[in-house]
This record gives structure tokens, C-alpha cells and sequence, in this order.
């Protein structure tokens, strides 16, 4: 399979400056952009709620719409406030950094070699948290929230495609044979990742909620 110029989220034809510095094509910025507005929207939503609870221990959120959807039971948990503070407003900060990063590089900004590692650190250690924050959802509050979901999803999309961009710039070093096959099959990646997570909420409740949907 080829990828198209639209496929692309890593392309930045232009030569490197004379300081050493890389910039982006205009897929990836824009997916920075979008991904990070998803997860300041569900990190402001679950902040906003969150305060609600603390004034009222018997405050609903909207999404609480059944014992397995529940933001109420999640925002509710220890898992909720790790850092000693409402994870949320952690998301509020990264989220609006990358944004800041995205922007900048719309509008053509250029960075150092570290600055792209630093990026590719955060995220991963980002969507690192996220999966142990999935894995407590599932199988210790054993509840869903809707916003946190999103968070996951956006996530995963900012450090996979950061790490695309750092292997097809050679900014993470890497044989040219496996740079070519993740910058072609870019999408491979993603979708294997959040169909294991589609894979695994379904299986975790199936027998005791989704199946008496059907």
C-alpha cells in the first residue's frame, strides 16, 4: 500500500534550517490541533463535574447512564485523583501544550531534536497512564466514563503519530526498513490498538450487560 499526501501525517518536504531544526507537514499539526481540543473538551467536562460532586456527593453527571457507564463511579474512585488532584486538570495542562505545539507548527514553526524527543517522552508516558487508568476502569471500579474513553482514544493517536514523524525524520534512530514500514502502514498501529480496547470492554461485560441489549 502507498501512502497518499492526505495519508501523510508526517511529511515536511522542506529542507532542515541551518539551525538543525524540523517542522511538520500540515496533517500532523491538524492532528495535534483536533486531538488536543477532543481532550481539553472531555478534561474540562470531567473538571466541571467533578467540582459538581465535591459539592454534592449525590450529583449525577450526564454521562452516568447505567451502572457500566458511569462518570459518577469513576470521578468517585481513588484512581481519579492520583497526583493528589482531580486527573483532569493534569489533562487540562498537556492538553493545551500540545495544542500550543500544534498551532505553532501551522504556522510553520520548527524544532530541535530534543524538543521532539521531549514530545515523544510525554505522550508516551501520557498514554502510558492512560492504559493503567483503562485497566483500573475495567477491573477495579469496574465502570466506564465516556469522556475518559475519548481521553484514551486521543492519547494513543498524539504518541503514535509524534513517534511516526520522529522515525520518518530520523530523529529516533531505527533501521530504514522498519522507518519505511511504520510511516507506510501508519494507521495499522491505531486501529489494532482501540479495536484491543473496543475487544476488551466488550468482553468484560458482555455477559452481564451487553448481551441483554441484543
Amino acid at each position: 500500500m502507498t501512502m497518499t499526501a492526505a495519508d501523510d501525517v508526517s511529511t515536511d518536504d522542506r529542507p532542515a534550517g541551518d539551525a538543525g531544526t524540523i517542522g511538520s507537514g500540515r496533517g500532523y499539526a491538524l492532528l495535534l490541533v483536533i486531538t488536543s481540543a477532543l481532550g481539553l473538551l472531555a478534561a474540562w467536562v470531567i473538571t466541571l463535574d467533578k467540582f459538581e460532586l465535591l459539592k454534592n456527593p449525590n450529583f449525577q453527571p450526564a454521562c452516568s447512564l447505567n451502572p457500566i457507564i458511569s462518570c459518577g463511579n469513576v470521578m468517585k474512585s481513588p484512581q481519579a485523583n492520583v497526583f493528589g488532584f482531580p486527573n483532569p486538570m493534569a489533562g487540562l495542562v498537556g492538553f493545551g501544550v500540545v495544542m500550543a505545539i500544534g498551532m505553532g507548527l501551522l504556522a510553520g514553526a520548527r524544532f530541535r531534536r530534543w524538543y521532539w524527543i521531549g514530545l515523544n517522552i510525554g505522550t508516551l508516558l501520557a498514554t502510558v497512564f492512560c492504559m493503567w487508568l483503562m485497566s483500573q476502569s475495567l477491573y477495579v471500579i469496574n465502570s466506564l466514563c465516556l469522556w475518559c474513553t475519548l481521553t484514551w482514544c486521543v492519547t494513543i493517536l498524539m504518541f503514535w503519530y509524534t513517534t511516526v514523524h520522529n522515525l520518518k525524520h530520523r530523529i529516533i534512530p531505527a533501521p530504514d526498513g522498519l522507518r519505511r514500514t511504520v510511516v507506510e502502514f501508519h494507521w495499522v498501529v491505531p486501529v489494532l490498538w482501540y479495536g484491543v480496547i473496543a475487544l476488551l470492554i466488550l468482553t468484560k461485560w458482555w455477559s452481564t450487560y451487553w448481551s441483554t441489549l441484543l
